[in-house]
């Protein structure tokens, strides 16, 4: 039983990883490929670590200090290569109509 809920949870970490692999090639700009490919990889991973720790019990601890580091570090380095990417200039596709950063910011979005 709990292999199978193991594999279940493996299948749909796997699924969640390749929609992000699919984000980062569908997405129309950077902005939108940093968002798709960090939510999605990091429940990806999630689900993935999971559903390892189901299939072996006595990995929890080191896989519940996996999955606390990839949830604090995922979402901060994506939030900072996208700030980097701002500040550097790279422009948001034509079809972005809200640029929070910029208004946070003061600039002329």
């Amino acid at each position: 039983m709990l292999t199978d809920i193991g594999a279940v949870l493996m299948t749909l970490g796997a699924l969640f990883l390749l929609l992000g692999g699919l984000g980062l090639v569908r997405m129309p700009d950077l902005y939108n490929r940093i968002q798709a490919g960090t939510k999605a990889t990091t429940l990806g991973l999630m689900l993935l670590l999971i559903g390892v720790g189901f299939l072996h019990p006595d990995w929890w601890n080191k896989l519940l200090l996996l999955g606390l580091f990839l949830l604090f570090t995922n979402p901060l380095s994506a939030q900072v290569l996208a700030r980097a990417a701002h500040r550097s200039g790279v422009s948001p596709a034509p079809q972005t109509r809200v640029d929070r950063l910029a208004e946070a910011t003061g600039e002329e979005p």
